[in-house]
């Protein structure tokens, strides 16, 4: 006969498990889509925080990692919209318009964590899922809940749009490495 002790047990012995072998490519997941190392430790342990409050959702699904970074890419999801949210309310009271310099100090090379931040979410999820997390399409659709057809476009489409923001020498030096 099996307690419930026992299944208790298991399922805890089951999420310790899982939490040490997903939780720093949760973190790092949270990390490249936020760009910021504090909120992508507690984007992380927020979604470790909802799986175990669904834990057996979570270790019956068919992909547990996959549904895990769903959970981040919402969490992430819903941290920039109240961060833009945010940002409007400081610009309409405050209502001051950006200082322009006529000739500013352009870095010879933008920093891929910048340009990344410059794409929508949907586009940089799938970037970074696909080429930083080496994703295949499928698992990349999963995770974010979309279609698999939604990846190949919003991908296409942003990498298109980074080659634009690092320019073309970065891009053929991106695509040298890859070579």
């Amino acid at each position: 006969m099996v307690t419930a002790d026992a299944d208790h047990d298991d399922g805890a012995s089951e999420f310790r498990a899982f939490f040490e072998d997903h939780y720093a490519e949760l973190a790092r997941l949270a990390h490249l889509l936020t760009g910021e190392t504090d909120a992508a430790d507690d984007l992380a342990a927020d979604a470790m925080l909802a799986l175990w409050h669904r834990w057996d959702r979570v270790r019956a699904a068919d992909h547990p990692a996959a549904y895990a970074r769903g959970v981040v890419a919402n969490l992430v999801r819903t941290r920039i919209r109240g961060t833009v949210r945010e940002r409007r309310r400081i610009a309409a009271f405050w209502d001051r318009r950006p200082e322009h310099t006529e000739d500013p100090d352009v870095p010879a090379v933008l920093d891929v964590r910048t340009a990344l931040r410059a794409l929508p979410f949907r586009k940089r999820a799938c970037v970074v899922l696909r080429h930083a997390f080496d994703l295949s399409e499928r698992d990349t659709a999963l995770a974010l809940g979309v279609s698999v057809g939604t990846v190949k476009s919003q991908t296409a489409k942003g990498m298109a749009e980074l080659q634009r923001l690092l320019g073309d020498r970065a891009a053929h030096e991106l695509a040298a490495r890859r070579s």
